[in-house]
């Protein structure tokens, strides 16, 4: 009797994402427009936070408190467009979504770009735009993150998220540092470096193979289905527990607004340190982003997923007391590489237990959390800045993140059960 080489060594290990050419060419989008747009993120908070304190004539708190607007106008789109997006992503055509927002920030760059060429900024202008990128984000993240699951088989996927975080991570390393460094010595020239990036994103996705939007039995008005993602997240106790966690630990511990505060009025580094501040926590998620990629682990996700919360909150709160620029890098690193983590593993445990056809609104749902958290993560610490002062606003945020994950860990004890990342559900039987 003829034997298999799987039967006398073992089941043969899965193979690399990137053996797919497809997954190559999603792979390489990703990081593209991941570049791209935070390098206008972070140049957009630095020209608001410095127009603010130097056309407007604001103080430290109150231009703080600027900032954590531009996270509330970012976020009203989310909020407001999410159900769209999510049902947009399951009934069209999804690489096309995708491409349809690469547009929108195009567009955003273009015009932010004449407006610095002709220093024309002005803090509705920038607002305004902000909340534009806003309405791109919501319909990019769906359309990609429903991608995935498609153009990789389902034993590979758990390695072809880590390697679409190393994307994320290392074009985050990269889009910050480039950002900070081209608006240095020019500033309109950032904005010409995006539209690049944009371009050769929508290029390089368009070369996926079509990803059609899953066959359902029967297709009942959109609203409708709109309202089926959402119930489906909210009756789904685990991915309710999974999702919220990081939607109420981040908003509590969120100290990314206060960065262009701590490099113009602490560290006093300027745009350049901004730029590396921002780059620092992506540093840390790529080490991660690749182990993970490299040996995806496997056993107790759940209880490391909470431990790696709580330690981006304890992180958090060494950042706010800390006055030494290096310092603050290594603290960044390690909330970057906790988060990677957690993002590992709840973004793992989300895409293998939601069923095909409720991807692309699942994803809206955890994505509506993620950006929720940042956004208005943002507008909690800009608020509590101009009560309190930035340090305290971020090392009280700290603190509150830790209590947040020691209560979800009671609330939902499905998440400190989660011991592997075998689907909950029977996709037979969705």
């Amino acid at each position: 009797m003829a034997s298999s080489s799987s039967s006398i060594d073992g089941p043969s290990k899965p193979p690399s994402p990137l053996s797919f050419a497809d997954y190559r060419y999603y792979w390489f989008a990703r990081f593209t427009a991941v570049m791209a747009t935070i390098a206008m993120v972070v140049v957009i908070g630095y020209q608001l936070y410095d127009t603010a304190r130097s056309s407007y004539g604001m103080s430290i708190k109150e231009a703080s408190f600027q900032l954590g607007l531009l996270g509330l106008v970012q976020f009203i789109p989310l909020a407001v467009l999410t159900p769209v997006a999510g049902w947009a992503a399951d009934r069209f055509e999804r690489r096309r979504v995708a491409i349809f927002s690469n547009m929108i920030d195009l567009t955003i760059a273009a015009t932010l770009g004449w407006f610095t060429w002709t220093e024309g900024l002005t803090l509705p202008l920038l607002f305004t735009l902000a909340a534009l990128h806003g309405v791109a984000r919501v319909f990019s993240g769906p359309a990609m993150s429903a991608i995935a699951p498609n153009i990789v088989p389902p034993a590979v996927l758990p390695r072809a998220i880590a390697m679409s975080s190393i994307a994320w991570q290392s074009a985050s390393v990269v889009g910050p540092a480039a950002g900070g460094l081209i608006y240095a010595v020019h500033p309109t020239s950032v904005y010409i470096f995006a539209a690049a990036l944009l371009v050769l994103s929508a290029f390089t996705v368009s070369r996926v193979r079509p990803v059609l939007p899953p066959p359902a039995e029967v297709r009942r008005h959109p609203l409708r289905e709109m309202v089926d993602g959402l119930q489906f997240v909210w009756t789904e106790r685990f991915l309710l527990g999974t999702i919220t966690l990081d939607l109420f630990a981040v908003i509590l511990s969120g100290a990314t607004a206060m960065l262009p505060v701590y490099a113009r009025d602490i560290l006093h580094t300027g745009s350049e340190g901004l730029g590396f501040l921002r780059a620092a926590p992506a540093v840390g998620a790529a080490i991660i982003a690749l182990g993970l990629a490299w040996r995806p682990i496997e056993r107790n996700v759940g209880v490391k997923m909470l431990w790696a919360v709580a330690a981006f909150g304890a992180g958090t709160v060494a950042f706010g007391l800390s006055t030494n620029f290096l310092l603050s890098l290594a603290l960044l690193v390690v909330m970057g590489a906790a988060d990677m983590f957690s993002v590992f593993v709840r973004g793992t445990l989300i895409q293998l237990n939601t069923p095909d056809h409720m991807r692309g609104r699942v994803s809206a749902a955890s994505g509506l959390a993620i950006s929720a958290s940042n956004e208005l993560g943002e507008m909690r610490a800009g608020a509590m800045a101009a009560v309190l002062g930035p340090v305290s606003a971020v090392v009280v945020g700290g603190v509150a993140a830790i209590g947040v994950t020691a209560l979800w860990a009671r609330i939902f004890p499905e998440l400190r059960h989660a011991r592997t990342f075998e689907a909950r559900f029977d996709p037979a039987n969705d």
